[in-house]
């Protein structure tokens, strides 16, 4: 039914979003433990789900470790039921190898249901809200917003929801997000410019806003956030499908060469005249001894987890490739307006000219700047008070008449007891001087430019036909930004401030921020020439950006990082949304992206190295009998041929799930060249993988021995 669109009706409380089920996503990961219980069941039962043959053959190291489980536990029963006597030892190292498979499943299990844990608090804010759908006669129909339609009108005011994603294309209203975003700020939302994407979900708290639907059900924002954090549409990246190719070609190596050994044993015994054959289940604990389990188990559990780290910092990744490509990044973008400087020039100065004090420039600054609520303005009373202590005066009893600033004369200012006090540009101040039967003297040119050309701005002040002085206007460099920066550098990344300014003013700003080049009077071409022109040198580029002329930058980076405050045209370019829209944030998804290359080539290392020790534990006891000279090998004193492969079996299973936290938190990071960062992998992971089974597979043994269970 339609009705006019003056008297909507009044929405149901259950339409309205309920801040205590808003979604924060730092509240949902991001305050969980490692093993929270109810990630840690879901883990669990994941992992017996996960046995499925069709699901294990995607990992081609567990698919042999699970066939290797089910061919012994086939021979174990088969022995049983022929009545031998000792088959104790195969069920112990049937059991052990059903555990490897379910331990490895439980490493990505744990991953996944952080995600999935994350995604039903997600799914919790969903609701079928009513929309006022505006109709072409200006009424509108209240429907369901599951029916709504990209390109549908609506109609949102204070305390409503906005039904769906869209566009505003009228009028302008405070927006709670934090069912998205996490931060319980308002931000403002209106028609035109970069700031006119609205999320469907979100809470109107003021005014009111004419939307354009650019979604269908289903295909919204949140449902995408959904299936992205629950790891539903993850895709394996290059290099982690390269890596499963390696050690699925390892693994085929090592299965032929176990598959030689009982003809060569049967060989050998028949020639030399003693000992015995490998039995299946020794032949199987060898195999999965020497194939990189451990990497095998915990591959698809560094990926995840790296999404998940991503997305604890509150950055919505669409794919794992683009988590892997930041870390990977050689060339980063960063915008100089809100992510190299705080986005507001601040007064930082007042300079006096033509005998005027210092004082009287700062009182005449700060009157002029009352009525002034852009940030400029208001840094200049802030600065006039804190430096002279001049605090803001009743002027209305003065009957002061303020002067807006305008386009047109590029200057704003009062008129207050017969006094004209102007602030602005230098050449309007000077023409209104010139007007004001004033003259203007030298020294004002030669301040303005020195300031411009140091990267400030200059806003000359006048009191009627006499100059005071001029306000120092500056660019703020964010706090720690050139440390931070100076980091990037130790990784190996260029940093590139892509502004409109000046070739001067940027030069001024980048030489204070400490990055590495800058590109100024950027336009959206030049961008985007930037960054191909890095490519085709074989760099890869990362760049943050909001607004629609920045969308074929973002889709041309190799990592780009859309605001969630920014345009939807920039968003779908990008493969990234910042939801806390802080530009500042892709330093942190660069370290996320080297942590999880770091991560996996470590485990990489550490699992090829362990090999090294199992080695010296089952192939003495493998062929000891027929050469006793193999004893020799039998480094570790281990107690018998059974124990030692059974303590192998034993640390190759259990060293999956000492390595689980690893994967899932990352192995830290510190931004230092390559070669040392190599020699810190060799040192750690590699020389660790090596000793660390020593004593793990000697205990082992001596526990198996002292408990009599070998």
């Amino acid at each position: 039914m339609a009705t006019t669109m003056a008297s909507p009706p009044e929405q149901k409380p259950e339409q309205k979003v309920k801040h205590e089920e808003a979604s924060l996503i730092s509240r949902g990961v991001r305050a969980r433990p490692l093993f929270d219980p109810e990630i840690l069941r879901r883990a669990i039962k994941e992992s017996f789900i996960k046995l499925d043959p069709r699901m294990v053959a995607k990992n081609p190291v567990m698919f042999v470790v699970e066939v290797g489980a089910a061919l012994t536990t086939a021979f174990v029963i088969k022995d049983a039921l022929a009545g031998v006597h000792n088959v104790f030892f195969g069920v112990q190292i049937s059991l052990w190898l059903w555990f490897t498979v379910l331990f490895a499943n439980f490493a990505e299990a744990m991953a996944e249901a952080r995600g999935k844990a994350q995604a039903d608090n997600l799914r919790k804010t969903k609701t079928d809200t009513m929309a006022r759908k505006i109709l072409s006669d200006g009424k509108f129909d209240m429907i369901p917003a599951s029916k709504l339609r990209a390109g549908d009108l609506v109609f949102c005011e204070a305390g409503y929801l906005i039904p769906g994603d869209g566009e505003v294309i009228e009028g302008v209203a405070s927006v709670d997000e934090s069912v998205i975003t996490g931060e319980s700020a308002p931000v403002i939302r209106e028609s035109g410019g970069d700031r006119s994407a609205v999320t469907g979900g979100t809470k109107v708290l003021s005014d009111h806003i004419k939307v354009r639907i650019t979604s269908n059900p289903g295909e919204t924002f949140l449902d995408r956030m959904i299936a992205l954090v629950e790891g539903a549409v993850r895709q394996k990246t290059p290099n982690e499908i390269a890596l499963n190719i390696l050690i699925a070609g390892l693994t085929l190596i090592f299965l032929m060469a176990v598959a030689t050994l009982p003809p060569y044993a049967k060989y050998a015994i028949a020639a030399i005249g003693r000992g015995s054959a490998p039995t299946v289940a020794v032949l199987v604990s060898l195999l999965v001894c020497l194939i990189p389990t451990t990497i095998g188990g915990l591959l698809s559990a560094i990926g995840i987890a790296g999404m998940d780290r991503v997305m604890q910092h509150n950055v919505l990744a669409m794919s794992g490739k683009a988590v892997e490509a930041s870390g990977d990044v050689n060339t980063l973008l960063l915008d100089k307006t809100g992510t190299i400087t705080l986005g507001n020039r601040q007064a930082v100065e007042f300079i006096p000219v033509n005998g005027a004090t210092e004082s009287e420039l700062a009182d005449a600054a700060q009157l002029s700047s009352l009525a002034d609520e852009t940030p400029e303005g208001r840094s200049i009373v802030v600065l006039a008070k804190e430096k002279y202590g001049l605090r803001g005066r009743e002027v209305a009893e003065h009957e002061a008449q303020f002067i807006p600033f305008s386009a047109y004369t590029k200057m704003s200012g009062v008129n207050i007891d017969g006094r004209q006090l102007r602030k602005g540009a230098t050449s309007a101040v000077a023409k209104f001087v010139t007007e004001a039967g004033g003259k203007v003297p030298q020294a004002l040119a030669q301040i303005s430019d020195r300031i411009s050309r140091n990267g400030g701005t200059p806003l000359a002040v006048a009191d009627g036909p006499r100059v005071l002085g001029v306000i120092h206007l500056k660019d703020i460099v964010k706090g720690g930004m050139k440390e931070r920066l100076a980091s990037l550098r130790a990784m190996g990344i260029r940093s590139i401030m892509i502004t409109g300014d000046n070739p001067l003013t940027a030069a001024a700003i980048a030489q204070e921020a400490g990055v590495d080049d800058f590109l100024a009077q950027a336009t959206p071409k030049d961008k985007l020439e930037y960054i191909k022109n890095e490519q085709a040198q074989g760099r890869l580029v990362a760049m943050t950006g909001d607004g629609t002329n920045d969308a074929p930058a973002l889709a041309q980076a190799d990592v780009g990082v859309a605001m969630n405050t920014g345009t939807m045209a920039a968003k779908e370019a990008g493969n990234m949304v910042d939801l806390d829209s802080n530009p500042t944030k892709l330093i942190e998804v660069v370290a996320i992206g080297k942590q999880l290359l770091i991560t996996r080539g470590s485990l990489t290392t550490f699992s090829i190295a362990n090999d090294v020790a199992k080695y010296f534990a089952i192939i003495p006891a493998m062929f000891a009998s027929i050469y006793p000279e193999l004893n020799h090998l039998n480094i570790m004193g281990l107690h018998s041929p059974q124990s030692a492969v059974l303590a192998a079996v034993i640390f190759n299973a259990l060293i999956i799930v000492a390595l689980v936290p690893l994967a899932l938190r990352g192995v830290r990071y510190k931004p230092v060249s390559a070669g040392q960062m190599l020699m810190r992998n060799l040192l750690i992971y590699g020389l660790g993988g090596i000793i660390v089974p020593f004593p793990g597979i000697w205990a082992i043994d001596k526990i198996l021995v002292a408990l009599h269970l070998a």
